[in-house]
């Protein structure tokens, strides 16, 4: 049994659907959400069972959990970058995460974990995932709850304490696809921009307040959720070493790049109207993200199969056009 919490969020549905997708369905889901409240996410899937997020405890603590669980993957989390309470933050992000790890080192269980490329904040300091957690300085509160528990794991691992067998603390950086449709504001712009631009013809992008910056050609680093999913099912199934990896493309994409993309799988002329960033968010807004992959590909995991252009062209084609859009 592999144990996949964030099962009726984004990463975590579609984790359920890469699995299904090898035939795997021994799969114990657990969400703060039940299937029964978002009752497409997991429609067309196969679990074995659904558990809400406080549940889990009791099934842990039960004989049959150290016998029959495989590997936690864990996806659930507070992923609201503008959540600013950090008493819940810390609850959600960090105590629950490490309950988990000492579960998964108690029971010498594999355990996969959702950290993020916020954690590098304005990216001053660069986006190594080589580099000690200590040196990154998040611009939020949800950035600072990842680095936290990332910090926490490099001190056990400085301590030489007992860790699980194998485990993987996975820095996303933006992630687009399939399966986001109810994150509200945490959307995708891809996803944003794909409604936009069929509701009004044109779409809406952040003016550059930077000289360095033309208007649209600030950078992200885009990665598909198919890349994302086939290399957790990667982490599961090949003798990888355990640490902290960068999940992202690699090659940083302007914005405009984006709206082209949206527009040309529309087949739609290109329309960009640009507006100022709140000044509320100015000094939180990154120009720049760019995720250093050369240790998550010499580790043994596989080239990214999903440059910006190709992902936006399945994800609008295959998905947010079809009736029934869901993986």
């Amino acid at each position: 049994m592999i144990i996949v919490t964030g099962a009726t969020g984004f990463i975590g549905s579609a984790m359920v659907w890469q699995l299904n997708g090898r035939g795997y369905t021994d799969i114990l889901a657990v969400d703060t959400v039940p299937p029964s409240s978002r009752p497409d996410v997991l429609k067309k899937r196969t679990v074995k069972k659904f558990l809400g997020k406080d549940e889990l405890w009791s099934f842990l603590e039960t004989a049959d959990a150290a016998k029959s669980v495989e590997a936690i993957i864990h996806m659930g989390a507070c992923s609201s970058t503008t959540e600013l309470n950090v008493a819940f933050l810390t609850e959600n992000n960090f105590e629950y995460t490490r309950r988990l790890w000492n579960w998964c080192t108690e029971n010498q269980k594999p355990f996969i974990y959702a950290s993020s490329g916020a954690v590098y904040g304005d990216g001053a300091e660069g986006f190594n995932d080589a580099s000690p957690s200590r040196i990154f300085k998040p611009l939020n509160p949800y950035g600072e709850s990842k680095a936290s528990f990332d910090r926490w794991v490099e001190e056990q691992i400085a301590a030489k304490a007992t860790t699980p067998p194998a485990w993987y603390g996975l820095r996303f950086f933006n992630v687009y696809g399939p399966n986001e449709y109810l994150k509200g504001d945490m959307a995708s712009v891809v996803f944003k921009a794909f409604h936009q631009i069929r509701e009004t013809g044109h779409l809406k992008l952040f003016r550059s307040h930077r000289p360095d910056y033309k208007d649209g050609e600030q950078l992200r680093d885009f990665v598909y959720v198919k890349d994302i999913v086939r290399w957790m099912d990667e982490l599961l199934r090949k003798p990888i070493s355990s640490g902290i990896y960068n999940m992202g493309n690699g090659k940083a994409r302007s914005w405009n790049d984006l709206a082209n993309a949206t527009f040309k799988a529309l087949g739609k002329p290109v329309t960009i109207n640009f507006i100022d960033i709140p000044l509320e968010m100015r000094p939180r807004y990154q120009y720049f993200t760019e995720a250093r992959i050369d240790r998550l590909l010499a580790a043994g995991l596989s080239q990214p199969e999903w440059p910006l252009e190709r992902g936006v062209a399945d994800y609008i084609a295959n998905h947010l056009l079809q009736e029934n859009a869901w993986l």
